[in-house]
């Protein structure tokens, strides 16, 4: 008999709790969230469509430098990489990690929590199935996501012009007044010296340090008339990322007519961006 009257309750009364629990779980949202894992914080943005079950898109933003940028930062990206999946109905979670006084590379521990939440978390605190996840990243993103490779396993890293890929030939160019001055070497000078005098402390950050170890498939896409000092290290990058004896499958797109966001405006890059995704 309670078991007959909680069946009627739940199909009479709309507006329980347990009703409006499971409408929150299916219905489609946009929410910022202030998130922890192992005791480090981050907030992110997270797009869910209506379900309770999907392949999860964690990504990343370029450079802002300052923290009060992050948010927009965030939602911007995840506009943008939504605007890239084709016929994929996948939870975007966008990832307003820190730059503000830090030196490059130090924001990969609220970069990992995130992708760790994702893995451990999401299920638990937004009541959602999580199947697959990828991670994609554009300029500083795509530093974040490639590190972020060599230490975790998902189901694929897409890396959009990922930088910066040589803080020793970058930082040295603006000690000569060959390049503007900029925060990223500034912040590295001030703890390390310059880089002409203590170029390994450079290198232990460039992206050029972390070219093997890939843990998932990975697409790199570069567009061609992207700045100079980009494509400078370019070939480099690629060369050791090509030489990886213990890489999983690395893919690279290049882009003669594009510059730094070439995964946003050609429409090839769509194409081996959505491609990706759906063979894995």
């Amino acid at each position: 008999m309670p078991f007959i009257i909680l069946i009627f309750l739940l199909l009479t009364c709309p507006k329980s709790d347990y009703l409006s629990s499971l409408t929150q779980q299916t219905a489609g949202y946009r929410i910022k969230k202030s998130i922890t894992y192992n005791h480090v914080n981050v907030d992110v943005i997270i797009d869910k469509p209506a379900g309770n079950e999907f392949d999860v898109l964690v990504v990343y933003h370029g450079t802002v430098f300052s923290d009060n940028k992050l948010l927009a930062a965030a939602n911007y990206t995840l506009d943008q990489f939504k605007k890239l999946l084709i016929g994929q109905n996948m939870m975007i979670v966008s990832v307003a990690y820190p730059e503000e006084n830090l030196l490059m590379g130090d924001n990969l521990v609220q970069s990992e929590a995130a992708l760790l939440w994702v893995k451990e978390r999401a299920k638990i605190e937004l009541g959602v199935g999580v199947k697959k996840i990828f991670l994609a990243g554009h300029s500083q993103g795509g530093y974040i996501v490639t590190r972020l490779n060599t230490l975790h396993q998902t189901n694929g890293v897409i890396a959009n012009a990922p930088g910066p890929l040589n803080l020793v030939y970058r930082c040295q160019l603006e000690e000569k007044g060959q390049a503007p001055k900029g925060i990223t070497c500034t912040l590295l000078k001030n703890t390390y010296g310059s880089a002409s005098t203590n170029p390994d402390a450079y290198f232990q950050r460039s992206l050029l340090n972390f070219t093997n170890g890939f843990k998932a498939d990975i697409l790199f896409i570069q567009g061609l008339k992207d700045s100079p000092i980009q494509l400078y290290t370019w070939p480099i990058f690629k060369g050791e990322v090509n030489n990886c004896a213990n890489c999983k499958s690395v893919q690279f797109l290049e882009l003669a007519n594009f510059g730094h966001t070439a995964l946003f405006e050609s429409t090839q890059a769509k194409t081996e961006f959505n491609r990706f995704i759906q063979e894995r």
